[in-house]
């Protein structure tokens, strides 16, 4: 039994995509389409040296340019804040008098109770106040 070459190559090619799968490695399955470019090769009747050259190169390819925008991906934080984060830096009114031992403010559409950064300072109604940070359940706010 003959099998042409770029049947081997996609045996090559799925037998890359398995390790992928099952480590979730990423560059497994850059080698895997680097053999599927070399099958790609073997099918128009590219010779044994012109398969292997594809393959290396286009698998080299592949994780020169992918794998440092994946990495820049991963480590780049999300530009949509969310829960206690989203809250922090928002300004928020005054619906009770604030000073150091508490109060009340409307926060993002919510009441909020609130109390001030610094103790000896207070706001009253309808003044704007800007959120420090979130302790608990209560803003902090200046």
């Amino acid at each position: 039994m003959d099998i042409d070459a770029w049947v081997w190559w996609l045996i090559g090619a799925v037998g890359l995509g398995i390790p992928l799968v099952l480590t979730a490695m990423p560059e497994f399955g850059m080698f895997a389409v680097g053999a599927l470019a070399a099958a790609a090769t073997a099918a128009v009747g590219g010779g044994v040296v012109a398969q292997v050259l594809v393959f290396v190169i286009v698998s080299v390819a592949l994780i020169a340019v992918v794998r440092p925008i994946a990495n820049r991906h991963r480590t780049q934080r999300p530009q949509h804040r969310s829960g206690i984060d989203a809250l922090r830096g928002r300004s928020a009114v005054v619906l009770e008098r604030v000073d150091g031992s508490g109060g009340r403010i409307k926060l993002a559409g919510e009441v909020w109770s609130a109390r001030t950064l610094d103790a000896d300072t207070s706001f009253e109604p309808g003044q704007s106040v800007d959120v420090v940070e979130i302790d608990g359940a209560t803003a902090v706010v200046m």
